[in-house]
């Protein structure tokens, strides 16, 4: 008798567990056909920081709306969108340089669309064809652990970036997957052909770099985190994501390079052939919006595009940068043009090859 109650309590508590097993996934099912919203997907190397808060903001106001985000680097967005050209899985194309989007145009991985703000950007920051529109403008930084280094010690200038001092001491973000050291070490090589007619000055500057560099960061959200943990005191860096990490860490700060900086028209633009075109286009028309660049502004420290926004509107930090920022002399075209080939050289005869 004893055995058989056992066995009966065993077979129910299995049918138990099978029902409550059932019940699950019915309550699954049941709520995945429940969300009828439309999913729009965004490529991005904004970071969760900012995706995370447009996606909040943007769906509350569009509650039919299911905001969705991949956070890559730029030069990684932009290989996802050519793997996926016959197949697009991307809605919205949104962040990195307007070189790459640029590039991305050339070969047909953008559809044109104007938004209503697109006068409001300067024409250099917009396509001619409205394949793609400035939405940030991202300078890049010098940053150093503040608990180390004084502000009289550090780097002013990228020269400084060479003193023997910082040996061993520097870190640096990948710049093969970075659109942000792409257009620093675009600046080095550019200037180099400016001077002498030729990148080679600049080769050898970056090789004297690369001994400096401790290493070579492939994670960008992890970048200034190590500055901040005192794994190396410099790097170079974009702004927006030094002033976030500088929110949970009292150990950093940052200067602008006096002899001038990239500023990147950090661009956004639709994926040829997007799935949910109306619903890409409204997203977009939303993120260039006074409502939406305040915001970003103000919440993740991004500086608008637009210029029609008043400077009272917009958060100390902004108005500061503005102040201060010297945007470097750049030849963008010649970036674009000439970037890959220096990359791969920098890859192939420079990384790894400087004299430690």
């Amino acid at each position: 008798m004893g055995a058989e109650g056992g066995e009966g309590r065993a077979a129910s508590g299995r049918r138990g567990y099978v029902c409550a097993l059932l019940l699950l996934f019915l309550e699954v099912a049941l709520s995945c056909r429940s969300d009828k919203r439309t999913p729009v997907l965004l490529y991005s190397p904004h970071g969760r920081d900012l995706l995370g808060l447009l996606e909040r903001t943007y769906e509350k106001a569009h509650p039919e709306i299911d905001i969705r985000w991949l956070d890559m680097g730029s030069q990684e967005v932009y290989d996802r969108v050519r793997s996926e050209k016959a197949n697009p899985q991307g809605d919205v194309w949104f962040g990195g340089p307007d070189t790459i989007f640029y590039r991305g145009a050339r070969e047909g991985l953008l559809q044109p669309y104007r938004p209503g703000w697109a006068s409001a950007i300067p024409a250099e920051a917009r396509d001619s064809r409205d394949l793609y529109f400035g939405a940030y403008r991202t300078p890049a930084v010098i940053v150093y652990n503040s608990a180390a280094v004084s502000p009289a010690d550090a780097p002013k200038d990228w020269d400084d970036l060479l003193d023997p001092k910082w040996k061993g001491k520097i870190i640096i973000r990948y710049p093969l997957a970075s659109g942000t050291m792409r257009a620093i070490f675009g600046l080095i090589l550019a200037r180099s052909i400016e001077k002498t007619g030729s990148p080679a000055q600049g080769y050898d500057w970056l090789k004297r770099l690369d001994a400096q560099t401790k290493s070579y960061e492939m994670n960008a959200s992890v970048l200034v985190q190590r500055i901040a943990r005192r794994e190396g005191l410099v790097t170079v860096w974009d702004l927006p994501d030094v002033l976030l990490e500088m929110k949970h860490s009292r150990n950093l700060a940052y200067s602008f390079p006096t002899s001038g900086t990239p500023v990147i028209d950090d661009a956004i633009g639709i994926v040829a052939g997007a799935r949910h075109l109306p619903q890409a286009r409204a997203f977009l028309e939303w993120v260039g919006s006074p409502e939406a660049q305040r915001l970003a502004a103000n919440e993740a420290y991004r500086l608008p595009a637009r210029t029609d926004i008043p400077p009272a509107e917009l958060p100390a930090w902004a108005r500061d940068v503005q102040e201060k920022l010297v945007p470097a002399r750049l030849d963008w075209a010649l970036l674009e043009r000439q970037g890959a080939m220096w990359m791969s050289t920098w890859d192939r005869e420079v990384r790894g090859r400087g004299s430690r």
